[in-house]
């Protein structure tokens, strides 16, 4: 146990990462089992050290973060590491990669019910369903979501301010000031194309080539939080990888499930069923008309944010897409969007009609919200896009 603590006291002093705020603030961390998730890149190993850091510190022994990706939990379980952990004085265990460690929901609930005195805190993967598909942990477990960065938190970090963030509708209803207020500091629109480009995923700060990462995040997306939880058989890897490059290669799109079961020699039902695991692995974007949803053929597909459309043919991104993708994506975590209404891209909430425009120099619908790129400030009914990334 003690070289456990000499690597969580080397990470927590070592492994930086701009402290994710508005989740850390979110979390009641008076819960004792509570469940990080989140797509491959976003982040979540950094967030427990973070917690580490700013609750504990590197050197007090009350917190731990252990990877159960580690080869001494072969021989060792879990129930027993936390007792003997427990007994030498811990509170707050941190359990990073938790799918990798077989048997970890039925051990965690005992953990749960008999340690009480111990809080638990896990990551797991965006793919994972802790409440729905794990009667274990269902109604003991709390869990959020860790998304990548929105515009708002790489333009703080890129520029050195310290902005908040807004609901829709106060962007909707104050929109101009807002944005008035926001380009009196700094100029968003001097990052924009950067964060569409690279700033969704952490890792753009190391000092690697961000397309050759985010390949391989991509990669290991499909090869473990896809068929390795879902228990798929690895020879079906190369028919997952192409649906992924020929969906990416047209979204948004509606999708010719007939067409996509011939091009990868599978099932009409087995091609929505990988979309939908594409989907839950934050790979891709699903839309619907009001009132469907999974199993049935989504109106639209798109990237699940506009970083993934880059690697994949960097010299034929279409711009218009990387706008729809971006603003679908900054909506998401709060937001419900559907397919929208006659000449419309997206309505949210029930509500508001979006269309998804390059510059102002469009015919004004007053039926219509307009997100528009190339622009500072808004008016009335026409609102910068950049804007809709100050949500979270």
């Amino acid at each position: 146990m003690e070289a456990f603590f000499k690597t969580h006291k080397y990470l927590v002093e070592h492994l930086y990462s701009p402290v994710r705020r508005g989740l850390m603030d979110e979390i009641d961390w008076n819960d004792r089992l509570i469940g990080i998730k989140g797509s491959r890149g976003v982040g979540k190993t950094t967030f427990l050290l973070d917690y580490a850091r700013e609750h504990f510190g590197a050197d007090n022994k009350e917190c731990l973060y252990i990877n159960l990706n580690h080869f001494y939990f072969t021989e060792r379980t879990l129930v027993d590491f936390a007792s003997e952990f427990r007994a030498k004085g811990g509170k707050v265990l941190l359990i990073d990669q938790v799918f990798k460690y077989s048997g970890w929901s039925k051990e965690l609930r005992y953990c749960y019910d008999n340690f009480t005195d111990l809080k638990i805190i896990f990551s797991g993967s965006s793919v994972m369903r802790l409440k729905e598909e794990n009667p274990d942990l269902s109604g003991k477990v709390v869990s959020y979501n860790l998304r990548g960065f929105s515009f708002r938190e790489f333009f703080n970090l890129m520029s050195g301010n310290s902005f908040p963030a807004y609901t829709f509708e106060e962007i909707l209803a104050n929109h101009q000031e807002i944005a008035k207020g926001i380009c009196s500091v700094g100029k968003p629109m001097a990052y924009f194309q950067d964060y569409l480009h690279h700033g969704f995923y952490p890792f753009f700060l190391e000092k690697r080539n961000f397309s050759e990462n985010l390949l391989k995040t991509m990669n290991m997306m499909l090869e473990v939080d896809v068929l390795y939880i879902k228990q798929i058989e690895q020879s079906y890897l190369p028919k997952l990888r192409k649906l992924l490059y020929l969906l990416a290669t047209s979204a948004p799109c509606t999708p010719n499930v007939s067409q996509l079961s011939k091009d990868i020699e599978t099932s009409r039902a087995t091609v929505m069923n990988y979309i939908k695991y594409l989907t839950d692995a934050r790979l891709m974007n699903m839309l619907y008309p009001v009132g469907e949803s999974f199993p049935k053929k989504p109106s639209k597909v798109y990237m699940y944010n506009s970083n993934l459309m880059y690697p994949i043919r960097p010299m034929e991104v279409n711009m218009q897409s990387v706008r729809e993708s971006f603003f679908y994506n900054q909506l998401l975590k709060d937001n419900k969007l559907n397919e929208g209404g006659k000449n419309a891209h997206f309505l949210v909430n029930g509500m508001y009609n979006f269309r998804i425009e390059e510059n102002m120099k469009v015919k004004n619908n007053p039926d219509l919200y307009y997100a528009i790129d190339k622009v500072e400030v808004g008016e009335d009914n026409m609102i910068p896009l950049w804007l809709f990334g100050f949500l979270y």
